[in-house]
């Protein structure tokens, strides 16, 4: 199980990264480098992307409770991770494949070991 949480654990680094750069940093130089934005482009996209930020605060929460639950909180990384797939998938298919690695392939990372670990705990 300490594989799992190691890969949940970057999972929630990833995201927690995420909500910084969503809400804090999305007109920041830095913030407009990694989403390859102007400056006018982000100030006109900015409350969108502290929403969106928002939302990985909530993702970030979730795989936080199913690894404070320990053994019995499978269901819930099953069901956190499985949300940031469909939507690292959905960004790869519509915004960026480059989505595709960042976000969904840890999450994927981390449910196959939980899929392989979780029945032998």
């Amino acid at each position: 199980m300490q594989l799992t949480q190691s890969l949940v654990a970057i999972v929630v680094l990833l995201h927690i990264g995420f909500l910084v750069l969503e809400m804090f940093m999305w007109t920041s130089p830095i913030g407009r480098k990694v989403f390859g934005m102007s400056k006018e482009k982000a100030e006109i996209t900015k409350a969108l992307a502290a929403n969106q930020g928002l939302y990985n605060g909530f993702l970030v929460a979730g795989l936080i409770w199913g690894l404070l639950l320990g053994a019995g909180g499978v269901a819930v990384l099953i069901f956190f991770l499985s949300c940031i797939i469909v939507a690292g998938i959905y960004g790869a298919a519509t915004v960026s494949r480059t989505i595709l690695w960042v976000q969904a392939a840890p999450a994927i990372a981390a449910m196959a070991v939980l899929g392989i670990v979780a029945p032998f705990s």
